[in-house]
Parts: structure tokens; sequence; C-alpha cells
């Protein structure tokens, strides 16, 4: 069984979703960030840069146990290894795929991450940097409609690509923003919402 080593952050909630749509099996080990657990030194043994998500993975390649930290390594890691569609084997699909799940995790969540950090966590007011960030996810959550006035889906059909941008665009569209000017990211995200895996990723841990 998969263990997975979560918070509840952008990041985490992208590994829980993609392996509830992997259909492995998993349990939950959680490492609480506000109580520092993520600097234990045995937890840093799985993720060296004492970073969540991890994973566990007591039957990987050959049936050895791996370790493996990065959100974006493991999503590509489970859907291949549940042979999923949501990392494609076609060349052509997979050139999609990767183009705007690396724009996903390189770009969106790294930017998506700054606007969260002024509005929500940081311990004083910056009206300059606020100011910014606004405006730095405002333009990304447009480059995201326009894709999305294209194609239902970032890649054309659902992807890692989408787990990867999801959880920024409800935390921080949904939740910050909103997606009022952005009428092709909400439909968009009201499917994944409804997505049973979704729901079951988004519940209680």
């Amino acid at each position: 069984m998969l263990e997975l080593y979560f918070w509840t952050t952008d990041n985490g909630y992208k590994a829980r979703q993609m392996v509830e749509e992997s259909g492995l099996d998993y349990a939950i080990r959680p490492i609480d960030l506000t109580k520092r657990e993520q600097h234990d030194p045995e937890f840093m043994k799985i993720s060296p840069a004492h970073k969540i998500p991890a994973i566990v993975d007591p039957d990987g390649p050959g049936g050895q146990r791996i370790t493996l930290c990065e959100s974006g390594a493991i999503l590509k890691y489970l859907a291949e290894k549940a042979a999923s569609d949501l990392y494609p084997a076609d060349p052509v699909a997979r050139i999609q795929v990767d183009q705007w799940f690396i724009f996903g995790s390189a770009t969106f969540t790294t930017l998506a991450q700054q606007y969260g950090l002024f509005f929500l966590r940081f311990g004083e007011d910056v009206p300059p940097a606020k100011k910014h960030y606004e405006a730095t996810l405002r333009d990304l959550l447009g480059v995201l409609d326009r894709r999305l006035g294209e194609s239902e889906y970032l890649a054309g059909e659902f992807s890692i690509a989408d787990i990867t941008c999801y959880p920024d665009v409800h935390i921080h569209g949904i939740g910050g923003i909103g997606l009022d000017e952005f009428a092709n990211v909400r439909r968009w995200h009201d499917a994944i919402e409804a997505r049973p895996a979704t729901g079951r990723a988004w519940g209680p841990h």
C-alpha cells in the first residue's frame, strides 16, 4: 500500500487527487506543517528538502521500495504506475500534456503561491506586493481561460495537467480573486470538482 505524506496545501491536494484518480490503495501520513513536522529527520529521509507531498511505494519498479517527493514527479509516477490515460502513452498527446503540466507546476502554482503568501499568510500588509501578485494571478487565469475556450481540458482530455492546476484555481480563484471574469476556467473547475476522486481527495484526512 502506498503511503502519502500529506498536508492541506495546494501541492498536497495535487498528490491526493492523483492517488484517488489512480485507484491505487493508499494511506495518509499527515505531516503537520504548523508544527514543523516536515523538519523531522525521519521525514527528511523521504523528502530531503523537507517538503510535502511525498510518497513511499513498497512495490515500486522491479518490486523495490521507492520514496518520491515533489508533486510533479509524484503525479507522473502514479499515472504511469496505474497505466492511466492521465499521462498518455501517445507521444503527440504527451507533448500537449507535458506543456500544460509544466506550465501548471513551474509557473502557475509558483506564482499563485506568492499571491497566497501576501494575501493570506504574510504577517504585515504589503500593498505593492499584493497589487503585483493579484495582477499576475489574473494574467495567469487569463492564460488558462483562453486555452479552455479552445479545449475541454488543458491538454484535450483530462490529465495530470489539469490536476496540477486545479488546487490553486480552487484555493486562490474560487476562494480569492473569484472566477467571474473567467467563464471557461469556472466551467473547467466545476467539472473537475464534480469528479468523485476530487470529492474524496478534498474530504476528511
